[in-house]
C-alpha cells in the first residue's frame, strides 16, 4: 500500500488503512479494548517479535489512537492507552468479528456480552440519518473535485 498516496486519498477507507490496515495493529486495538496496556501484556498476548510489536505502537501512539503514559520511573517503563480516537475503534472491531463469525466461522468462538443485560451483542452498522442496515440501500460515492 502506498502511504503517502493513501493520506491524500479522498477515500476514508483508504486514509484509515494507512493507520491500522493491517493485522498487528487491529489485534493491538483489540487487546487495549480487552484491558491490556503493558508492552509485555501486548507481546505474550500476540506471540509477536518486539521489533513488530515496538513499531506498530509507535505508528498507533503517532497516530492518536494510542497514548504513552509513564507508570515507572525507575527502570522507566510506558504503558499505551485508548485514547477517544483508539475507544472509536471498538465498533470496527465488532464489526469485523461479526463478518468473521458469518464468513470464517466453525468451531468455538469467543462471544461478546452486554455486561448490564447479560445479552449477547450482535454488531450491526447503521446508517444514523436513515436508520437503515448498511448493505441493504443502494448507495453512491460522491468523490469531491480536484482543483
Amino acid at each position: 500500500m502506498d502511504t503517502k498516496n493513501s493520506y491524500e486519498s479522498p477515500c476514508p477507507i483508504s486514509r484509515s488503512l494507512t493507520v491500522a490496515g493491517d493485522g498487528w495493529s487491529i489485534l493491538i486495538l483489540r487487546d487495549a479494548h480487552a484491558g491490556l496496556t503493558r508492552f509485555d501484556q501486548f507481546r505474550k498476548s500476540l506471540g509477536i517479535a518486539p521489533t513488530m510489536l515496538t513499531r506498530r505502537l509507535a505508528t498507533l501512539t503517532e497516530e492518536g489512537l494510542l497514548e504513552k503514559r509513564r507508570y515507572s520511573e525507575h527502570p522507566p517503563r510506558e504503558e499505551y492507552l485508548l485514547t477517544d480516537a483508539g475507544r472509536d475503534f471498538l465498533p470496527v472491531l465488532f464489526m469485523i468479528g461479526a463478518w468473521g463469525r458469518k464468513y470464517r466461522g466453525g468451531g468455538k468462538l469467543t462471544q461478546f456480552f452486554d455486561a448490564e443485560t447479560g445479552t449477547e451483542i450482535q454488531a450491526i452498522a447503521v446508517d444514523e440519518v436513515t436508520g437503515a442496515k448498511i448493505g441493504t440501500r443502494p448507495m453512491r460515492a460522491v468523490v469531491p473535485d480536484e482543483g
